[in-house]
Formats: structure tokens, C-alpha cells, sequence
């Protein structure tokens, strides 16, 4: 798709001044945002994205060497969109792997994976110490490797249960080895969504808290939007806005990834998914939104191979990693790739069929390869 081509002429003079600011690298306001999402076309919404993308990164299509580790999906929480958890009272139904497992996943992953990204679900006798303890022995088999771990949810029940600060916290587990966060556990920001889709877990003050705790100890993190469930146009950007505001003060966060509702298997399948045309939208106005997130992800276990080569005309420049088949969390949700993994040459293949760069990253964005 050529966005670039698409003309302001004959648009309703909001648009086209929105348009014109965004041309010329002006911040647009939560209400221009707003006014865009709901009425722009996607041709323009496309056209506007993929001319940040294009201004910040060229043709570069970034993706890294990795693999999950989820400890347990056994969980206190009781989130009504989440597919993948089990309650403890139904814990016979889940896994709760041990410390061996564990980092035998890891000596059994390939050699040249960069980054070990761990989340799960939130285990009442996984605390600070197993955990902080978990990343030494990681580190100790693996030194070069990123650990990217736990979710603001998990570290907000991991810190209240240790009776730490999250400062304290996240400082243990740096010293323990963690070099970064994920982004996980935001879905929407606004309370009144909140309570209705996830009341018992950490709330949006607590998760926007623990994110500057970790940028403030040098530990930078990802933020993600769980989109396409019950929440409204003003609810997207308003959750963007917190992120935005925060990472004006911070600078910390990495990344930005849209997380599509899935809706197998949960409490919400009554509601039914976005469409590809609506997922475009959320992601180019996040590109367009967000210009103070150097990267956009489209994260292909959750939103589908083809969708994720697809989103690189729509502002996305990052298709997370080869995964390696070890991640449930959308599978269990009905995604399309069961049983998630990619080679390198799959991916390289993927964002070269439509015109774009490769690049292996590491997890900073730093260029292990160039594949063009």
C-alpha cells in the first residue's frame, strides 16, 4: 500500500489541519487525536503513520533472537479477558514450573538468543527472593543475556507480599541481574473500564507508579493498550496520554505495543474481535500519537503473522522476535498461530516481501544484523 500518496485537498479543514501539523513534527493534542481516530479515513490515518515511521527509521524492520518463560499460569487475579490464567482453586488445570525447569528451558534454547523475557501469571509462593534468586542462576548460565521480566502486576503483588517499596523491589531485582520490564498488565487506563475487565489487580496509578520506580533505576521498560474489548475512542487516547505524559518526565519507555482482545476461552467472548481495518486504525494513531516512543511493535504471536507484515505500512516498526514456541498466553486466547515460533529466515522473509529492512536487534535497539 502506498500511503504516502494520499492527498489533504479536499478533506474537512479540521482534518487537513491536523494533517499539516503533524507534517511539520508539531505534538497533536488529546482532542486532535480523538477527532482523528473517529473520522479520519484509514487511507490518511495510514498515509500520516507511515510518514513518522518512515522519518524515523527509513524502510528498518526491527526483531530480536528470544524466548519466553512463563512461569506458572496459576493465578490470585481474576481478569475477565485473560484466557491463559487458572485460579488457585483451580490450579490442577494450570503448571507451576520449578527453578530446574526453568533454567532448563533456557540451556535447551538456542545459543544465540539475546533476551529471555519472563511474565505469567501471579503465584502466591513465587515471591521476591524465588524470583530474585531465578534471575542470578540465569545470568550465572547466561551472562550476556537480557532478562526482560515481570509485568507491573506482577511486581506490584510481589512488592506489597515482600513489604518493599516497588523501588526496593525492582533494586533487588536489578542487583539480582533484571535489566528491563515489559509492558504488560496496562490494558486500559481508565478506572471505570478498569473495574469492569480487571478489578482486582494493580490499578492504572500503580502500574504508571512502577514503570518511572524502574526508569528512575536506569531499568527501561515497554508499555502496552489492550484494545477492541469494551473500551471507547476516548478511553485509547486517554490511556496514550498517561503513557505519553510519563515518558516526558522519564524517557524510559522503549517501546509501545497494541495488544489486540482476544476472545476464546474467557469471560468476555460474547464480544466479538476487531476487525484487520480496526486494528490498522489503533496503530497508526498510535504512531501518530505517541512521538515520543522511538518504536511501535506489532506483536505477531498476539495480532497474526500476516496482520503484523501488514501493520509495517501503518506505522509499525518492530515484530517482536522468533518467540520459539513458548508463549500461551494468546494461543490459549484463540490467535491464529498455535504454537508461535518463527526462524529467523521466516521473519527476514516476512518484512522483505514488502519492501522493508531487517534488521536483529537487541533489546535496546541496539544492530546485531542487517539483513538487506
Amino acid at each position: 500500500m502506498d500511503t504516502a500518496s494520499v492527498s489533504v485537498d479536499y478533506l474537512p479543514k479540521e482534518l487537513v489541519n491536523i494533517s499539516k501539523k503533524i507534517k511539520n513534527k508539531e505534538r497533536v493534542s488529546d482532542d486532535e487525536a480523538l477527532f482523528l481516530l473517529e473520522n479520519a479515513s484509514l487511507a490518511l490515518l495510514g498515509s500520516l503513520a507511515n510518514q513518522i515511521r518512515e522519518c524515523l527509521h527509513g524502510d528498518k524492520t526491527y526483531f530480536n533472537k528470544n524466548i519466553h518463560i512463563e512461569p506458572t499460569n496459576i493465578c490470585v487475579f481474576d481478569c475477565k479477558f485473560c484466557s491463559y490464567s487458572r485460579l488457585l482453586r483451580e490450579k490442577e488445570q494450570g503448571w507451576e514450573h520449578s527453578e530446574k525447569e526453568m533454567l532448563d528451558m533456557l540451556n535447551n534454547a538456542p545459543k544465540d538468543i539475546t533476551e529471555v523475557h519472563i511474565v505469567g501469571g501471579v503465584h502466591p509462593k513465587m515471591g521476591l527472593d524465588f524470583f530474585a534468586n531465578l534471575i542470578k542462576k540465569i545470568k550465572k548460565l547466561r551472562p550476556q543475556i537480557h532478562v526482560k521480566a515481570f509485568t507491573a502486576v506482577e511486581l506490584e503483588y510481589i512488592c506489597r507480599k515482600a513489604k518493599v517499596s516497588y523501588k526496593e523491589g525492582l533494586q533487588i531485582l536489578k542487583d539480582a541481574g533484571q535489566d528491563s520490564l515489559p509492558g504488560g498488565g496496562a490494558e486500559i487506563f481508565d478506572q471505570k473500564v478498569r473495574r469492569e475487565i480487571c478489578k482486582d489487580k494493580c490499578s492504572s496509578a500503580q502500574w504508571l507508579e512502577i514503570h518511572k520506580a524502574a526508569h528512575t533505576l536506569g531499568m527501561p521498560s515497554n508499555a502496552t493498550m489492550l484494545y477492541g474489548h469494551i473500551e471507547k475512542p476516548k478511553h485509547i487516547i486517554d490511556h496514550m496520554s498517561r503513557l505519553r505524559n510519563l515518558q516526558d518526565n522519564t524517557g524510559g519507555f522503549n517501546t509501545f505495543i497494541p495488544l489486540k482482545f482476544r476472545n476464546k476461552n474467557n469471560q468476555m467472548s460474547h464480544i466479538n474481535e476487531t476487525s484487520v481495518i480496526e486494528d490498522m486504525r489503533i496503530f497508526a494513531i498510535a504512531r501518530i500519537y505517541l512521538d515520543n516512543f522511538k518504536h511501535l511493535k506489532a506483536y505477531w504471536p498476539m495480532i497474526g503473522k500476516q496482520s503484523a507484515q501488514t501493520l509495517l505500512a501503518f506505522g509499525v516498526n518492530d515484530i517482536d522476535g522468533t518467540i520459539d514456541d513458548t508463549t500461551k498466553i494468546y494461543s490459549m486466547a484463540g490467535a491464529e498461530d498455535q504454537n508461535p515460533k518463527m526462524t529467523t529466515e521466516d521473519i527476514v522473509d516476512l518484512i522483505k516481501k514488502v519492501k522493508r529492512q531487517p534488521i536483529e536487534r537487541d533489546t535496546l535497539y541496539n544492530t546485531i544484523k542487517d539483513f538487506n
